[in-house]
């Protein structure tokens, strides 16, 4: 949920992981959640907190990963109409990314990115409470993102010189590898290295990182602080459905 990254390897075929920074109470399930939404097969981690996830995956070949707060930091005010972890399941209700632009309700949800692969289409969604902004981005290049209410844009900029520095070093990688520069990626300050830790206040709880091929979703969950892993593997079968 708050530093996410996406490495293209084919076409429909990418490595993505994401490292939830939080408090630790609002640490996640142990175990990987499948349900039936909307036709859809889903499966995501599940948020303590809200019961609401920060990555999902569905059979109809999408992705959703939040993070938290927009293009700037915020003021936090609660209380909010709505979680963003539910927003992130709500988004499975609509077939594409533009019907979910389109029709949802965003009023009353604290500032976010989004981060969505929809059938091919890369796209970066960033709300500030007032407006709305969708960002096309190019699916064969790699990206990292950082949430806005931990990393000022120095440090955003710095932790993807990180990634590229190592993305030029590592041929072929594999979900491992990509794990492996989420555990160890930084320069020794534990405030904003990748496993980050602020005074036990904030810290990152967990790590999910997937292997996305043409034709399945392989999903891996491991919680830092104890180390207990989960893993599941989603087929793709609706990719069609509009």
């Amino acid at each position: 949920m708050c530093t996410v990254t996406y490495y293209p390897l084919a076409a429909d075929h990418f490595l993505f992981a994401t490292n939830r920074d939080d408090a630790p109470c609002r640490a996640a399930q142990k175990v990987i959640r499948k349900r039936i939404s909307n036709g859809k097969t889903l499966v995501y981690p599940r948020d303590t907190g809200a019961n609401g996830t920060w990555i999902a995956v569905s059979d109809t070949n999408q992705l959703v990963c939040i993070l938290n707060g927009g293009r700037i930091k915020h003021r936090h005010e609660p209380p909010y109409r709505l979680s963003r972890g539910i927003m992130a399941l709500d988004f499975f209700n609509f077939w594409t990314v533009d019907a979910f632009v389109a029709n949802y309700d965003f009023s009353g949800i604290e500032p976010f990115t989004m981060v969505v692969y929809d059938k091919g289409r890369l796209v970066a969604i960033y709300w500030d409470e007032a407006t709305l902004e969708v960002q096309e981005l190019d699916p064969t290049v790699r990206q990292l993102w950082s949430s806005s209410t931990l990393y000022p844009p120095a440090q955003q900029s710095k932790r993807r010189r990180w990634f590229f520095d190592w993305a030029m070093l590592t041929n072929s990688p594999t979900r491992k590898d990509l794990l492996a520069f989420h555990q160890t990626g930084g320069n020794g300050d534990p405030e904003n290295d990748l496993v980050m830790n602020r005074g036990n206040v904030v810290r990152t709880t967990s790590i999910t990182s997937i292997e996305k091929s043409p034709k399945a979703f392989q999903l891996h969950f491991s919680k830092v602080m104890s180390e207990e892993t989960d893993q599941h593997s989603l087929s793709i079968t609706k990719c069609n459905k509009l």
